[in-house]
């Protein structure tokens, strides 16, 4: 029993000495708790919604006054034509759109059943489903208000949906775990690389080398970098040739974007790593800071439409939820630089600032 009772006290007496283990212990699951119980939604707000409409008249605008007083849906656009729907979807403005015909009044006066389309954007399938029945009950509730000579006049509602159109679930998960395989292979093994340099004492011997910092970074992260980009190739494979996932877009885009993605979350990682002096602290901080925030705010599960709003400004600080953005577009929709160039623009910048500042931490750390 004694020695039982002395091991209790050393034990307690590391824990009470190494005070950044006991904050970040105490701190996962309180945040654990707040970003589970904040972020997971299954019900969907907040819809962009674009309405075709070639002839406004008054009846085309009480069921746009329809979708505009529900919570559910914001109108992003309004336009006569249906050329530019396929621009809206493809750069993300638009979620769903409903394309009114051009005799929709004269229809409805006639009592002949006028034909309403829906167009969703099913890249994901759940949410996708969930927003064609939201428009349909609108446009069935409207069809219930009308009043004339004719007491039921009914409209006709075909619907479409848009690249994936067999709603397969391997086309939401498979692109946003690009996302989280590489923020493990990138962020969580650097933290935990540096910091056992720290803790076996070679970091030591760096100290006493011609090298300068710069140099000790780039020798640590490129092998991780190296890890990264093989990693990314077998994800886009695996997608291809066992879940049939589909690549519409650029290979070589994709690629690179994976390429920015990883050297975002390497900085990353040597950022918590300078802030650690342990494997144990780090693994934990890098899961805090970097794995849970990639899971719940980057899109990857749960529409970020849905979160509350301090969670979405929150999210637009995780790289994830960029690189979410660029992976299923590549992949799904197909689409170019020329629709991605922000959220690249957007990478960029926190691979550039996160590089600076982990430098920087990390020659003071030297120091």
């Amino acid at each position: 029993m004694r020695p039982l009772l002395g091991l209790l006290r050393k034990e307690a007496f590391h824990v009470r000495r190494d005070r950044r283990t006991l904050i970040v212990v105490l701190a996962l699951p309180v945040v654990q708790v707040l970003l589970f119980g904040s972020a997971i939604r299954t019900d969907v707000d907040h819809v962009r919604l674009a309405i075709v409409d070639p002839v406004p008249d008054e009846a085309t605008r009480a069921l746009r006054s329809r979708f505009a007083a529900t919570d559910t849906f914001d109108i992003v656009a309004v336009t006569p034509t249906a050329s530019t729907v396929d621009t809206l979807f493809r750069s993300g403005l638009a979620q769903q759109a409903v394309v009114l015909p051009a005799d929709f009044a004269r229809k409805l006066a006639s009592g002949v059943p006028p034909a309403v389309q829906v167009i969703t954007d099913a890249a994901e399938p759940n949410t996708g489903s969930l927003v064609r029945a939201y428009a349909e009950a609108v446009i069935r509730g409207y069809e219930r208000e009308l009043t004339g000579p004719v007491p039921r006049i009914g409209i006709t509602v075909t619907t479409r949906m848009r690249f994936n159109p067999t709603r397969d679930s391997a086309n939401l998960f498979v692109p946003g775990l690009m996302a989280f395989v590489l923020t493990i292979l990138a962020s969580l093994m650097t933290a935990i690389s540096l910091t056992r340099e720290k803790e076996t004492g070679t970091m030591e011997a760096l100290l006493v080398s011609p090298l300068r910092p710069w140099s000790i970074i780039v020798g640590k992260v490129v092998p991780y970098l190296v890890i990264g980009v093989v990693g990314a190739v077998a994800i886009i494979v695996e997608a291809r040739l066992v879940f049939h996932v589909p690549l519409r877009g650029s290979m070589t885009l994709l690629l690179l974007e994976s390429v920015l993605f990883v050297l975002t979350s390497l900085a990353l990682g040597i950022l918590v790593s300078t802030r650690t002096s342990s494997q144990r602290v780090a693994m934990m901080a890098a899961m805090l800071g970097t794995m849970l925030p990639n899971i719940l705010l980057s899109g990857f599960i749960f529409p970020v439409e849905s979160m509350p709003a301090p969670l979405q400004w929150l999210s637009n600080v995780v790289p994830g939820r960029w690189f979410v953005v660029i992976a299923r577009s590549i992949m799904l929709k197909g689409v170019g630089i020329e629709y991605l160039w922000w959220e690249t623009a957007v990478l960029a910048t926190m691979a550039a600032v996160l590089l600076v500042v982990s430098s920087r931490a990390f020659h003071a750390r030297l120091d």
